[in-house]
């Protein structure tokens, strides 16, 4: 299977590098600065997410939130992005990632604006359904980034990168502004956040190559030399959507829960259970990386999704035996960050590779849509079962939803060995 590039960006706009081994064919190097911008964006575009999680008992205390309206403004967020996805990959592929990720991180600032000011229930629940907005935006774009000046054999590694910026973001929620928090109240901390996204807005304008003009080569059509291998990256597409599904309900819910269940049962203080989310996050940027790397080969990557979910079931099931032992909690987050989280991470890697020519923004967006179905659905759903039942059940149903998306894994990564026979070519 050739893997094509996206050329998203004009060929002036491309940074310049040494090319590999004198191969005429091969990209430029992409440089750590634009690496770096693209993981940035990545954890602006899901902090809001993880700022309500580890803020969590502060928001319930002074809004006066039962664990279910917090579970549903989860789902006002996300179910913005699971519908807006589909359309947002589109307008990505038509008027280019960079505007593209600008526009995200202006949104941010809003979205977070709005959030830091809310006075009612209400009014969080419109600002979060604003941020769903960049959630939506933020995997076409920077995967077409990626696709357009990337090195092929580096796009694994700079996919990994900048999708654990997703989990700096929660270790930012949950260490430093939590932190912050416990100082100047949890409105202050997300203002200041919001400012922060202000900046690295300003900073995209500068760092990001500029997109190729309508009609140029971002909008021409490449016919694959293989008509099946367009067929075979479609199917890929609705596997990868239907775990990404599964997986993201259960990582929504200890996202959203997690902190909460360390304050309201298990004793912790809140600063001390919003360290929670910072460990589950610096777990997902290691494992995210980590896995992503290793996804870069492609007969790896089929069968890595199945591995990761397996592992999610294991720290799913430890969040039930925390109840009984503790200290459990601390070891369930690391195992959620090394192998739920992480799970994502290598799905884009896995669309990366898969994509048909000028498709990466819409492939991308449809699994994405998938992903944030999963985080609209999971917590509203665990924290009703939480309300009547206590959180063992709660917990097990996140195990459950992980042992879903293991099964559809495993299920598509045997397809795909028959398909190809002894493994997946390159």
């Amino acid at each position: 299977m050739r893997v094509h590039a996206d050329r998203s960006f004009p060929p002036s706009s491309i940074p310049a590098g040494p090319r590999r081994g004198g191969d005429a064919g091969a990209e430029p190097r992409t440089g750590a600065g634009l690496t770096l911008l693209l993981t940035s964006a990545m954890a602006f575009s899901m902090l809001q997410l993880f700022l309500l999680g580890a803020l969590g008992p502060m928001l319930v205390g002074e809004l006066r939130l039962s664990r279910a309206m917090l579970g549903l403004t989860t789902t006002a967020g996300f179910g913005a992005a699971a519908v807006l996805s589909p359309v947002a990959g589109r307008v990505v592929d038509r008027v280019g990632p960079r505007r593209c990720l600008i526009a995200l991180l202006w949104l941010v600032g809003v979205a977070l604006a709005l959030i830091a000011s809310a006075p009612r229930y209400g009014v969080l629940l419109a600002a979060v359904a604003v941020g769903g907005v960049p959630q939506a935006l933020a995997n076409p774009a920077t995967n077409k980034v990626i696709l357009a000046v990337v090195p092929e054999a580096r796009r694994g590694a700079v996919t990994g990168a900048k999708q654990s910026g997703v989990q700096l973001g929660a270790f930012a929620a949950g260490l430093p502004l939590a932190a912050l928090a416990g100082g100047v109240g949890w409105r202050g901390a997300v203002w200041v956040a919001a400012a922060l996204a202000v900046v690295a807005a300003l900073w995209a304008v500068r760092g990001l190559p500029v997109d190729a003009l309508p009609g140029g080569p971002a909008r021409r059509a490449v016919r694959k030399p293989d008509g099946g291998e367009v067929s075979s990256a479609g199917s890929v597409v609705g596997w990868l959507l239907v775990f990404s599904l599964l997986l993201g309900a259960g990582i929504a819910s200890v996202n959203t829960y997690l902190a909460l269940f360390g304050a309201q049962r298990l004793g912790f203080a809140p600063t001390s259970a919003s360290v929670l989310v910072a460990v589950l996050g610096l777990a997902g940027i290691a494992g995210r990386m980590g896995w992503s790397r290793a996804a870069g080969r492609p007969e790896r990557a089929v069968v890595l999704p199945a591995v990761l979910a397996g592992g999610a079931v294991v720290a799913g099931l430890l969040l039930v035996a925390a109840l009984r032992v503790p200290v459990l909690v601390w070891v369930s987050a690391v195992a959620v960050g090394v192998f739920a989280v992480a799970g994502n991470a290598v799905s884009m890697v896995v669309v990366i590779q898969r994509a048909a020519p000028g498709r990466a923004g819409r492939d991308s967006a449809l699994v994405s849509a998938g992903f944030f179905a999963g985080f609209a659905v999971g917590p509203p759903a665990f924290g009703a079962l939480v309300e009547s039942s206590g959180y063992g059940p709660g917990w097990l149903l996140v195990a459950v939803e992980f042992a879903a998306a293991c099964l559809v894994a495993a299920v598509w990564a045997v397809r795909e060995r028959r398909r190809t026979g002894s493994g997946v070519r390159t």
